[in-house]
């Protein structure tokens, strides 16, 4: 064994085993060519063949092509959970161009440096009233030469609120965008090394930043996730039907949803939000057998109180990414369901992939897994990011791989700041044990100095969700006039409970948290804030905090610790 872990890997899978690397396009082509026929996506009840997708991808290429938007062009994407989003995924790629997604939930500001900073001069959206209006500002401030507007009701509208599309030259609508448009003799060629999106990340505490994710990236990430799943995938031998109300925008759905169920020649199940009750009518309705999601989503299944009597029979998969899962929200889940919930880890700059818990190993509750097939990755010195630490030890994780970024767009500074040689550092702090799990502690920026110790909010918050009367937690540091910094508590109680004091609070995790990290301060909110993407935010909340040490924040804290 040359690797940490490879000996809880699935029987016959060894850390070397080859991994694929390709261009999308060919991944989509090939897909349509075995499964012409199957369902490859259902929308509002309506199923999209591969054959059919595969037709429409043809089309938006050409048509990009023939209005200019080819080899070296950014194309920005500004949609949700639409069949249009995968249509012009694969067309922009098909046409040799790159993808800009821009997040649908983003703020004005963070969207209009996207634009500026990828170079993408034309956008493709939709006439939904929560997306144009915003496209509209793009073009007119300068930042776009050409709108591209898909209309909702070509997939059978349900009454969402649209914009009027305005009479411009500069807008066109989709349908005559790609009206009578010839297929090219020979696609672009494209090689597996081209950048095939500009993933924007980083951005909480400053601008977002590019990561250029190539074709080759791209396709390695789904070829390590089909290796690590190749056995049950063979066991059980049939087709999923994969829940998708993660955003398709986000790095998460992209690959471990799209891609990968389109490689397989899987369904997928398209919602455009996320609503429990949709999401019940797919399991218990139409049998859905996969069901990728996000903590917040468990968190809001496991509190909802017709759970105990769903019948979830179908689902054979249930995985949780994109933000560390709580240990008392998978415990509370599985106690009423029996279905295991299991989280692993990775980035936006690793395509997803990072670490994954194998069907059968040591159960490990709060570890992410074990490093995937093709990825290498260590825990390293916070002091000095070229010294790896042995296993028990803190650090960060650093990552390298065929999946990973060879880093971001227009960026050179911070493309080497992030690497040590060809080693990402993730910014991630954690800890392998001797048997190659790893476990998260918190992120490096959100590491609160306590007295000169190192505080994890991640640590402090898996704590309190263990309290009966918590539903949701972010914890944060503040000034202390004693210690430098001291935690605080954002609390989002269950629905009914009574709130409490700091003091019955830090009384509950003495045993479970060492002293120095008891909260120091204590607030109950209605709502937490959240990211674009729904993970639970701290950014938001620190930047609302008074520079104030908690002394002075009697209201808040109910007292001193």
């Amino acid at each position: 064994m040359t690797h940490p872990g490879e000996q809880f890997y699935p029987a016959g899978l060894t850390w070397d085993a080859p991994v694929a690397r390709g261009t999308l396009p060919d991944l989509l082509s090939t897909a349509a060519a075995k499964y012409a026929a199957r369902p490859a996506i259902e929308f509002r009840d309506r199923a999209i063949s591969f054959a059919e997708l595969e037709a429409l991808v043809e089309t938006a290429a050409a048509a990009l092509l023939r209005a200019g938007y080819g080899k070296d062009c950014s194309v920005g994407l500004y949609l949700g959970n639409l069949p249009d989003h995968p249509i012009n995924f694969f067309g922009t790629l098909k046409a040799g161009a790159r993808v800009v997604h821009l997040s649908p939930l983003d703020g004005e500001r963070a969207l209009s440096h996207k634009l500026s900073d990828s170079g993408a001069r034309i956008l493709i959206t939709t006439d939904l009233a929560a997306l144009l209006p915003m496209a509209l500002k793009f073009l007119a401030a300068g930042l776009l030469d050409r709108l591209i507007v898909c209309e909702d009701d070509h997939w059978g509208g349900v009454g969402n609120p649209h914009t009027p599309i305005p009479d411009d030259p500069r807008i066109i609508r989709y349908a005559d965008f790609t009206k009578d448009v010839p297929l090219p003799a020979q696609w672009p060629a494209l090689t597996p090394d081209d950048v095939a999106v500009l993933q924007y990340t980083g951005g909480t505490t400053g601008l977002p930043k590019g990561a250029m994710l190539s074709h080759g990236n791209l396709t390695a990430a789904v070829s390590i996730y089909d290796l690590w799943g190749a056995k049950d995938r063979a066991a059980r031998n049939t087709v999923e039907r994969v829940i998708c109300v993660l955003p398709l925008f986000h790095i998460y759905a992209l690959t471990v949803i799209l891609l990968r169920s389109l490689s397989n020649g899987d369904l997928i199940s398209l919602h455009q939000r996320f609503d429990v009750a949709a999401i019940f009518r797919d399991i218990e309705e139409k049998r859905a057998t996969v069901f990728p999601g996000v903590p917040t989503m468990w968190i809001a299944l496991a509190n909802d109180p017709s759970l105990e009597a769903r019948d979830l029979s179908s689902l054979a998969t249930c995985g949780s990414g994109g933000a560390p899962l709580p240990v008392e929200v998978a415990k509370v889940f599985e106690r009423k369901t029996g279905l295991t919930l299991k989280s692993g880890w990775g980035m936006t700059e690793t395509c997803s992939p990072g670490t994954s818990h194998p069907l059968e190993g040591p159960d490990k509750p709060g570890s992410i897994g074990l490093m995937l097939p093709g990825i290498e990755l260590d825990v390293v010195s916070l002091d000095d990011s070229t010294k790896p630490l042995p296993a028990g030890e803190v650090g960060e994780l650093r990552i390298r791989g065929p999946n990973v970024t060879r880093g971001y767009w227009n960026r050179p500074q911070e493309t080497a700041e992030a690497f040590v040689g060809d080693r990402f550092l993730t910014g991630d702090i954690g800890t392998m044990d001797r048997d190659g799990y790893f476990f998260l502690v918190d992120r490096k920026k959100d590491m609160i100095i306590c007295g000169g110790f190192n505080v994890y909010p991640q640590m402090i918050e898996q704590a309190i969700y263990e309290h009966a009367s918590v539903q949701e937690v972010i914890v944060i540091g503040v000034p202390d006039q004693y210690r430098g910094e001291a935690a605080k508590a954002f609390i989002k109680l269950r629905g009914g409970a009574a709130p409490f004091s700091v003091d019955a609070l830090r009384e509950f995790l003495k045993g479970k948290l060492g002293k120095h990290e008891l909260p120091a301060a204590l607030e109950f909110v209605d709502e937490l804030p959240r990211t674009p993407v729904g993970k639970l935010s701290r950014h938001e909340l620190r930047a609302k905090q008074p520079n104030v040490p908690t002394q002075q924040q009697q209201i808040t804290t109910g007292g001193r610790p």
